[in-house]
């Protein structure tokens, strides 16, 4: 079972459990977390393999593409989670040049869940 740092919704930064230590998100929802944090990745942001990451600077941000391309990458990017076998992505808000949005996935185990990016 994979486990991942859980990020706050809202600040995308680490939380605290009930005990005061770094809490941890377990299967599904850490896919799908993993999933929202693969779409918030810059292409060759990761500097151990530049190819992950979406072109944000060579295609999107700029440039005003159509949802559809958008959507494209982010599923894309989805589906390079170990363990994810389809996604889904909405999005919610693009408003002020910023683009929000909700990953769903669904697991090799059939565990479906959803994550905010």
């Amino acid at each position: 079972m994979a486990s991942t740092l859980l990020l706050d919704t809202v600040s995308w930064d680490l939380t605290v459990d009930i005990a005061g230590n770094i809490a941890v998100a377990t299967e599904p929802y850490a896919q799908a977390q993993d999933a929202a944090s693969a779409i918030r990745t810059f292409e060759a942001e990761v500097y151990y393999d530049t190819t992950l990451g979406i072109p944000y600077f060579s295609q999107i941000l700029g440039y005003a593409p159509p949802i559809s391309l958008m959507k494209a990458y982010f599923n894309s990017e989805a589906l390079s989670v170990p363990g994810v076998e389809k996604a889904q992505s909405f999005i919610i808000s693009w408003s002020d040049r910023t683009v929000s949005g909700q990953v769903q996935i669904q697991n090799d185990s059939g565990e479906v869940s959803a994550a905010g990016f």
